[in-house]
């Protein structure tokens, strides 16, 4: 799997988090995007070290997918808007 379509799994992992969780606002977009990214390269590094899959494995966008979506949650816990 190419950077490419790493980062392009960032994306549409950060853009589905911002349009269908309730209370996000679109100016978030572009940060959800950005974590989205970095939490697919992140995985993508971590697999590929850690020999939990190759280049072109399957599974590689599956632990992109997941490292995308953990970096988006743990973003969310850590900062997430107290409503009152």
């Amino acid at each position: 799997m190419s950077i490419a379509v790493t980062i392009v799994i960032g994306v549409a992992i950060g853009a589905m988090v911002e349009f269908f969780l309730p209370g996000h606002n679109m100016s978030e977009l572009m940060l959800a995007m950005l974590l989205g990214v970095a939490g697919a390269l992140l995985a993508r590094y971590i697999g590929q070290m850690g020999d939990f899959y190759g280049r072109e494995d399957p599974g590689a966008y599956v632990g992109a997918s997941l490292g995308a979506i953990s970096v988006l949650v743990i973003y969310g816990v850590l900062f997430r808007r107290r409503r009152t």
